[in-house]
């Protein structure tokens, strides 16, 4: 099958989407499919590489940051695309790059999958300080785009059942973005631990809680500041791996907090060396309720991390309570959870490491993939038989459930 998927996020810029890309585009030609990647580039220029097209853009980081808007896509490529006669293509975002994915699929009447990655009601505040007036914006922008797609793709039940309660009008599908297992669970892995422990200084009995993630108002990371003001007695230092538009303003918090001897910023770290980070943690903690899937609690779980997280819908099934984590409400159960884990003997601990990168199966690329090429395969047949469909008297647009995983 030969696939185009369109994304306004992709290289150098690290987050969820463009890891999500990767992996697809790699199970998909493990799986011998033939892919095409339409995007925006990070300046005025627009240019091919191998099988990325990439579309000039400008800056819009004041709508959101490192976000960036379509100045226009090369007539000669929109051509180079059609002729390619692509079997179906996924759109990975609704702005800039999916009005030349819609024009691509009405042009070649072929299905068109979107991948629902952002609630975007809880980014209201980079556009607007009227929170219902972006959430109404949200809702109906949803919608609208429902009625453009033959489907939309959701990474966890959280989404699904938000998408509902909007009256979205295509297919449903929960599809987990996958991971590389692999990669996270190194036979390095103790090397690295001692090695990063060791580069700023850490003491051997000390708990590290580990966040990793962009430094961004909606991740909340100003709660597990908040906490750390009191952790830092019992002997944790919270490290935080990863940058954003934040960081000044959490940087600022820390040293208000007299937390600079306990709180560590790394700094943004290239993607291949971002696992190596996991392996210095001892627990994985998050205090965001904005996640769809939250892909790294799946990276935490691959490595072996036990995580220690806000409650929230998108880890339901996610976290076994005692087993490879907790989720807590308030700051008396984060730390009697976090009490917990300290003073659980070793063996304990090694039960629990080793559950956590047990439960991360559900996450593998290998499984996303297949998921993926499901939905491809099930809405390229109903497209060849939609005449047929209608004809019958069916209406193949309003349906909505879950997939296999």
């Amino acid at each position: 099958m030969k696939v185009l998927i369109t994304t306004d996020w992709y290289d150098p810029v690290i987050n969820g989407v463009v890891t999500s890309v990767h992996t697809l585009m790699k199970e998909l030609e493990n799986r011998g499919h033939e892919v095409r990647v339409l995007t925006l580039s990070r300046n005025h220029r627009s240019y091919k590489e191998d099988n990325i097209y990439y579309a000039g853009s400008a800056g819009a980081g004041r709508i959101y940051p490192e976000a960036r808007f379509r100045l226009t896509v090369p007539g000669k490529y929109v051509r180079e695309l059609i002729q390619l006669e692509p079997d179906l293509i996924h759109s990975q975002c609704e702005f800039f790059t999916f009005f030349p994915a819609r024009k691509i699929a009405r042009e070649l009447h072929i299905p068109m999958i979107h991948t629902y990655h952002t609630i975007y009601e809880d980014y209201t505040h980079y556009f607007t300080p009227k929170k219902a007036w972006g959430r109404n914006v949200v809702r109906r922008m949803t919608r609208r785009l429902s009625r453009q797609v033959s489907g939309i793709i959701v990474p966890s039940e959280k989404v699904f059942r938000i998408l509902e309660e909007y009256s979205v009008e295509c297919p449903l599908w929960v599809v987990p973005s996958g991971i590389d297992l692999f990669r996270f669970s190194s036979p390095e892995a103790g090397r690295y631990r001692e090695n990063i422990r060791r580069q700023y200084a850490l003491k051997a009995g000390t708990t590290v809680l580990l966040y990793v993630g962009r430094l961004a108002k909606e991740k909340n990371i100003e709660e597990l500041l908040a906490y750390q003001k009191e952790g830092k007695a019992q002997g944790t230092v919270l490290m935080i791996v990863g940058g954003g538009p934040y960081q000044e303003e959490l940087e600022r918090q820390v040293r208000a907090l007299k937390l600079e001897e306990c709180v560590i910023f790394t700094g943004m770290m290239p993607r291949e060396e971002v696992w190596k980070y996991y392996q210095a943690g001892d627990l994985f903690v998050s205090a965001s309720t904005s996640e769809t899937q939250g892909m790294t609690y799946a990276e935490a779980l691959a490595s072996g991390l036990p995580l220690l997280c806000r409650r929230d819908e998108c880890l339901s099934g996610v976290i076994e309570a005692g087993k490879n984590g907790w989720q807590y409400e308030d700051m008396d159960q984060f730390f009697a959870f976090l009490k917990v884990w300290q003073e659980q003997d070793e063996g304990k601990k090694k039960r629990m490491q080793r559950w956590a990168e047990k439960s991360a199966g559900r996450f593998s690329a290998e499984l996303f993939g297949r998921e993926v090429e499901k939905i491809y395969e099930q809405e390229k047949k109903r497209e060849e038989n939609l005449e047929s469909h209608f004809s019958n008297g069916d209406n193949p647009v309003r349906r909505a459930g879950g997939m296999g995983v």
